[in-house]
C-alpha cells in the first residue's frame, strides 16, 4: 500500500509543481506557499467525512503527544519552501538545488542516529543512488562553481524537508490512532498550523496577498486540490513505512515532470535525463526489495 500511496502522491505533486510555477508570475513566493495550504483543509476534511462515514472508522480524537510533533512538522515544511525559493534567486542554483534534493538521504541518517529507523544495506545503497540520480539530472549543462552560500542553502533545504517527513511519522506514531485516522488527523493538524501562522504573517508583510488568491479562487483552488491529494499519498505512506524509503521512491516524480514537459510542452529528453531516470528506477527497484 505504502508503494502505490507514493506513487500516488508523486504524481500529484507533479501537478501542484506546475501549477505553482505558472502562479509565482504573479503571486509572491509566501503566497504560493500559501496557496498549496489554503483550500486544503476543506478538502482533507472531506476526505475524514469519507473514512468516518463511508468507510464506517470509529471516531476518536487523536492523542495531544501528537501536537508537538505536528507543530514542528509545519515549521520545518514553511521552512524547507522558504529556503527553496532562496535557491532560485542565486547566480548558479543547479548544485544546490540539487543538493535540495537530499531529503531521502538526510531522512535515511537523521532516521537512523535520532529515530530509530532501520533500512537494509540493500535499501540504504538505493537511496544513495536514488539522490546520485537527482543530483546528476539537476547540474546537466551548467557550469560555474556555485557560492558556498547556495551549497549550504541546498544542504539546509534538503534537511529541513527530511526533519519535516520525519517528524510526519513520528506524529502519526505518537497519535494513539491506527492507520489510516493517523495520517489524515496529523494532515488536518498541521495544514491549520500552517495556514493560520502564514495568514498572520502575510497579514503585515502582504496584505494583498491572500485577498488576491481569494480574487484568482480557480487557480488557487486547483493548487490547493492537487497539493491536499498528494499530500494524504505523502502522510499515509509515511504512516506505514520509513520516510527514506517513501521520498527515495517518490523521485519518480521526475519521471512524471519529464513525461509532462515532454507532452505540454514538446520539449526533448536528453541522454542525461534518461540515465538520470535509469537510475531512479534501480534505486526504486532497490528500496522496495526489502519490504517484499
Amino acid at each position: 500500500m505504502w508503494i502505490s500511496l507514493t506513487i500516488f502522491a508523486a504524481f500529484m505533486q507533479t501537478f501542484r509543481n506546475a501549477l505553482q510555477s505558472k502562479m509565482s508570475a504573479n503571486v509572491s513566493s509566501t503566497g504560493t506557499t500559501l496557496a498549496r495550504f489554503i483550500f486544503a483543509g476543506p478538502i482533507v476534511v472531506l476526505y475524514m467525512l469519507f473514512l468516518y462515514i463511508g468507510l464506517g472508522y470509529e471516531f476518536i480524537l487523536p492523542s495531544v503527544k501528537m501536537l508537538p510533533y505536528a507543530a514542528t512538522t509545519a515549521v520545518f515544511q514553511i521552512m524547507a519552501t522558504v529556503l527553496m525559493v532562496k535557491l532560485f534567486q542565486q547566480q548558479n542554483y543547479a548544485v544546490g538545488a540539487g543538493l535540495a534534493k537530499s531529503e531521502a538521504l538526510a531522512a535515511a541518517i537523521l532516521g537512523f542516529f535520532f529515530f530509530g529507523s532501520q533500512l537494509s544495506l540493500l535499501g540504504a545503497l538505493g537511496v544513495f543512488l536514488g539522490f546520485i540520480a537527482v543530483f546528476i539530472m539537476s547540474i546537466k549543462g551548467k557550469s560555474g562553481r556555485p557560492s558556498a552560500k547556495t551549497v549550504l542553502l541546498g544542504v539546509s533545504c534538503g534537511t529541513s524537508f527530511a526533519i519535516g517527513s520525519l517528524m510526519v511519522r513520528e506524529a502519526s506514531i505518537n497519535s494513539g490512532l491506527d492507520f489510516p485516522l493517523s495520517a489524515a488527523w496529523t494532515l488536518l493538524i498541521v495544514i491549520t498550523m500552517q495556514v493560520i501562522s502564514l495568514c498572520i504573517f502575510l497579514k503585515f508583510k502582504e496584505p494583498k496577498t491572500v485577498p488576491t488568491l481569494f480574487k484568482n479562487w480557480k487557480k488557487t483552488m486547483m493548487v490547493s486540490l492537487t497539493s491536499a491529494l498528494g499530500s494524504i499519498g505523502w502522510f499515509s505512506a509515511m504512516a506505514l513505512m520509513d520516510v527514506a524509503y517513501v521520498k527515495t521512491l517518490g523521485q519518480i516524480e521526475v519521471l512524471f515532470t519529464i513525461i509532462l514537459a515532454k507532452v505540454a510542452m514538446s520539449k526533448k529528453t536528453s541522454t542525461t535525463d534518461y540515465i538520470g531516470l535509469a537510475l531512479i528506477g534501480i534505486s526504486s527497484v532497490m528500496v522496495m526489495m526489502p519490504v517484499h
